[in-house]
C-alpha cells in the first residue's frame, strides 16, 4: 500500500490491512524506537560488563606496538611503531563517565545492522512493491560498507594518525586525557563508517532521476576536492592520513558512477518493454 503504512504486526495474518492514522504512526515509530534503543543499551552493558580488559582490548589495541598493522607495515618499514605515551585523567569521575561513554559507543557500532533492520520495518509498508524490490538488501549492504568503514578507521586511520599526533614534538610533553584520546578514536571509526554508504545514497539518488553516471563523470574533479576536503575533515593534519582516507573514498566514487550507470541501465529497459507492451 503506497504512502500510507499499515500495522506491521498484521501483515500476513490475513488479518485485512487498513490505512493507519497519523497516531498510529506515531505509536508505530515509537515502538521502533524503543526496540532500536533497547538493542544499543543491550549492547552497550555488554560492553560495560566487559571490563577493563576489554576495553583495553578495543581502545588500546591502535596504540600498542603488538597491533597487526604495525607489524604488517614495521615488515616493509622497520622503523614504524607507535610512540609510547601514557593517558591520564584530570576529573575525578572521568575513567567512569569514558567507560559509560565508550560502551555507548560500542553498543551503536554493534546494533547498527538492527537499527537499519527497524528503520526498514518503519519505511517498508508504506513502499510501492517495486521499491520495495529496488531496497532489497538494503540492511545487508549498509552494514556491510559500514562495518568495513568502520574496520578501515581502526586499522589504518587510527595507527597512523596516533602516531602522527602522539609523535608531533615542539617541546611540550605529549601527555593527552584518556577522553580526547576515545573522542579521536570515535572520529577516526564512526564518520568513516557513514562515509562508505556513499554508494547506497548514489543508487536511491539514481533511482528517483536526481543524479546518473554522466552528470558523475562530469563532475569527477569537483568530487575530488570534496573528498580530499572531507578526509582533511575527519583526520588530523597529516597528508598521509588524509590520502589513506581519500584513496579508498575516491574508489567508491568510481564504484557508485558504476552503480548509477546499471540504476539507468535498468530504468532504460524497464521502459523499453513497458512500450513494447
Amino acid at each position: 500500500m503506497p504512502l500510507d503504512q499499515v500495522d506491521v504486526d498484521k501483515l500476513g495474518s490475513g488479518v485485512e490491512e487498513k490505512e493507519m492514522s497519523f497516531l498510529d504512526h506515531l505509536e508505530e515509530l515509537r515502538w521502533h524506537l524503543i526496540r532500536s534503543i533497547s538493542s544499543i543499551i543491550i549492547f552497550a552493558t555488554a560492553a560495560f560488563l566487559g571490563g577493563k580488559s576489554f576495553f583495553q582490548w578495543v581502545f588500546m589495541s591502535p596504540k600498542q606496538g603488538d597491533f597487526i598493522t604495525y607489524q604488517i607495515i614495521s615488515k616493509v618499514i622497520p622503523s614504524f611503531s607507535p610512540p609510547i605515551f601514557n593517558l591520564e585523567t584530570r576529573a575525578f569521575a572521568e575513567q567512569f563517565i569514558v567507560h559509560i561513554k565508550a560502551s555507548l559507543l560500542l553498543g551503536v557500532v554493534m546494533s547498527f545492522p538492527y537499527i537499519l533492520w527497524e528503520i526498514w520495518r518503519f519505511i517498508k509498508p508504506g513502499l510501492y512493491d517495486k521499491e520495495r524490490r529496488a531496497a532489497r538488501g538494503f540492511v545487508f549492504v549498509c552494514s556491510l560498507l559500514f562495518a568495513a568503514g568502520v574496520s578501515f578507521g581502526y586499522f589504518v586511520i587510527a595507527p597512523f594518525a596516533i602516531k602522527f599526533l602522539a609523535s608531533y614534538d615542539i617541546g611540550a610533553i605529549n601527555a593527552p586525557t584518556l577522553d580526547s584520546y576515545v573522542n579521536y578514536m570515535v572520529l577516526f571509526t564512526l564518520p568513516t563508517g557513514i562515509i562508505f554508504q556513499l554508494p547506497v545514497g548514489v543508487y536511491f539518488l539514481a533511482k528517483i532521476g536526481l543524479i546518473d553516471a554522466e552528470f558523475m563523470r562530469t563532475y569527477r574533479r569537483h568530487a575530488i576536492v570534496i573528498i580530499l576536503v572531507l578526509a582533511a575533515m575527519i583526520t588530523p593534519p597529516d597528508v598521509i592520513t588524509q590520502f589513506l582516507i581519500g584513496i579508498p573514498l575516491f574508489f567508491l566514487y568510481e564504484l557508485s558512477i558504476g552503480v548509477a550507470k546499471r540504476v539507468r541501465a535498468a530504468e532504460d529497459k524497464k521502459e523499453a518493454e513497458e512500450g513494447a507492451k
